[in-house]
């Protein structure tokens, strides 16, 4: 028998970076470029664990069904099962920050 799933909630320094990512693809749209990048990048490593690989596929999903930058800023920071998901690894959003 399954436990069910302990709501973890973000940590504090996580959701501060990922508000500052959203700030930054809000203001420069074309940063979304980088997020892509970073998956494919991961995507081609051959030993990831397998919450890094939910991710990357939930990240898909979430580029499938939002096509502007405002509705994926929103996923982002969602308190749902997805936006949790994306918020647990910081690498897929490296390089969204740096100028």
């Amino acid at each position: 028998m399954h436990r069910p799933r302990r709501y973890r909630p973000t940590p504090a320094p996580l959701q501060n970076h990922i508000e500052r990512v959203v700030d930054a693809l809000k203001q420069q749209p074309h940063k979304v470029a980088l997020i892509k990048d970073n998956l494919e990048y991961y995507r081609q490593q051959p030993h990831l664990k397998r919450g890094f690989l939910l991710a990357i596929e939930r990240f898909d999903w979430v580029f499938a069904a939002h096509e502007d930058i405002d509705s994926l800023c929103a996923q982002l920071l969602s308190d749902d099962y997805i936006g949790r998901r994306l918020r647990r690894y910081p690498l897929l959003f490296k390089g969204v920050l740096d100028d």
